[in-house]
């Protein structure tokens, strides 16, 4: 265990941020555009320093302009102030880091953007991953009907008869229908999670980190809890068993439980989102303290960068069990607010 402490602490310095060690020869540290250019979304993945030559991955832009239509080109072309037709990164502003173009009166806009990015790219290979592991397991299961599993196959089949116990608590005896939902979350949430915290290519990305992934995780939530309500669900809403002078003439009960409804998946959206992105953010910045410690002598450096491993293999180890934690809390929760509209009154 000690070992792969060390390792991990190693990793996430040497591995993970060797990019870091050329900066700190060239221009002093900036902690801030470091930990927002992990945490944010780009069109180039920069995967280390070797020297002065950066290597990166540069993926595909794919733009739709109202006036000449489709365009496609690698986010290279970009890069250093450059533009493409007309188009460019804007360097700050609302659309700081995003290919615009200028209008005729000047301005700045945003054409319809549907690039790889590398949060695009993250999520195919994590979608990839999921699929080639329960496939291959769909296989094995084919292959052996009468067989008891070990071995990886009985862990995923142990935690998702884990995960089935909860969701039948939660939702009532109708749970086979959501069932494939909830636990497509849960492994997506996960995969997403795990690979987040392996610090170099093509891991890394801080895809649950990001509130435009929760958000359209919370909404599918959201739709699959009002779509498949039940009509005393709605009564509830609407027209509550409450005193009457609580929803008529005035409807304040009715105002309190829509604003439930929205709170709801807005709670799932923020909960994830914000525990991921706090994760990645202090991870980062306590590699960093071995960085802004180096001007203050040698062995006050020395004595930094030994804490600062032992509080990353620390944290390494806390976001592993936050990764199984949120991905959970959001299945159970999502859970419940399904379990919650599916009520029936005698």
């Amino acid at each position: 265990m000690r070992k792969l402490s060390l390792f991990i602490g190693l990793l996430l310095i040497l591995t993970g941020f060797s990019g870091l060690k050329a900066e700190t020869k060239e221009a002093p540290l900036d902690a801030k555009k470091l930990i927002f250019s992990h945490i944010g979304d780009d069109y180039t993945w920069h995967i280390t320093k070797i020297g002065r030559t950066e290597l990166k991955v540069s993926f595909l832009v794919i733009l739709y302009d109202k006036g000449d239509g489709w365009y496609a080109f690698p986010a290279s072309y970009l890069e250093e102030g450059h533009s493409y037709k007309g188009f460019y990164l804007a360097k700050d502003g609302k659309y700081a880091g995003k290919v615009v173009e200028k209008s005729a009166q000047g301005q700045e806009i945003r054409p319809l953007d549907l690039s790889i990015t590398k949060n695009v790219f993250a999520l195919f290979f994590a979608s990839a991953i999921l699929l080639s592991i329960f496939l291959s397991l769909a296989g094995w299961y084919k292959r052996h009907p009468l067989k008891a599993p070990g071995g990886f196959v009985a862990m995923v089949e142990s935690v998702i008869e884990f995960l089935r116990s909860d969701i039948k608590a939660s939702v009532g005896s109708d749970y086979p229908r959501f069932q494939p939902y909830l636990l497509t979350a849960f492994f997506f949430i996960l995969m997403n999670n795990l690979i987040g915290l392996i610090p170099f290519f093509p891991f890394g990305a801080n895809v649950t980190g990001n509130i435009a992934v929760t958000f359209i995780l919370a909404m599918f939530t959201m739709v699959i809890v009002n779509v498949f309500g039940t009509g005393t669900y709605w009564k509830d809403i609407f027209w509550p068993e409450v005193p009457m002078f609580l929803k008529a003439p005035v409807p304040l009960m009715p105002i309190i439980e829509l604003f439930g409804v929205i709170s709801k998946p807005f709670s799932l959206m923020v909960r994830l989102f914000a525990n991921i992105m706090a994760g990645h953010t202090i991870m980062i910045s306590l590699v960093c303290l071995i960085f802004f410690t180096v001007s203050m002598g040698a062995a006050l450096n020395a004595g930094m960068t030994v804490l600062s491993v032992l509080l990353s293999v620390f944290m390494f180890f806390v976001e592993l069990l936050v990764s199984f934690l949120q991905a959970y809390i959001f299945t159970l929760l999502s859970s419940v607010y399904i379990g919650l509209s599916r009520v029936k009154h005698d």
